[in-house]
């Protein structure tokens, strides 16, 4: 089983951050490939809901995410599948130094089509690739957390 991870710092009170990641409705501002919700069952972000959407056309394709397990001001794990992977992505929010908070994001996988050299390809590619999408999506989601913060000041 493969695994990425990334991780940010950002600025605030934990409640806001989550509220943030949470926001289905706001994922097109901070996840990677995101293209728009299809649908909402239950009651996101508690366990037993799913979110399920659609990436641009470069993306994912169809990507499922349900909730197993959500504990309020800690973090989130879903299990997640698209047409070529499927897994465990956790999100965890904790306090650093002063006022800071750390967000992490790790999702375990496993390639659905692995094929002769499956790993190999796994190690050099996919995983490098799905670590830098895991950054990038903290990234604009610290940047969009801090935005609105500046809007609310």
């Amino acid at each position: 089983m493969g695994r990425a991870n990334a991780r940010v710092e950002t600025v605030g009170p934990i409640a806001e951050a989550e509220a943030l990641w949470y926001d289905h409705r706001r994922w097109a501002s901070f996840v990677e490939g995101f293209a728009h919700v299809a649908r909402v069952e239950g009651e996101w972000p508690h366990v037993g809901a799913r979110v399920v959407w659609d990436s641009g056309r470069a993306g994912r394709g169809r990507v499922v995410e349900q909730v197993i397990e959500h504990e309020p001001r800690v973090g989130q794990t879903v299990q997640v599948e698209d047409p070529k992977l499927r897994g465990t992505q956790r999100v965890s929010f904790t306090l650093a130094e002063g006022d800071a908070i750390e967000v992490a994001l790790e999702l375990q996988y496993e390639l659905k089509s692995k094929g002769p050299a499956g790993r190999v390809v796994d190690v050099l590619f996919v995983r490098r690739a799905l670590t830098d999408s895991l950054r990038r999506t903290l990234v604009r989601f610290a940047r969009e957390l801090e935005g609105d913060r500046e809007l609310s000041a």
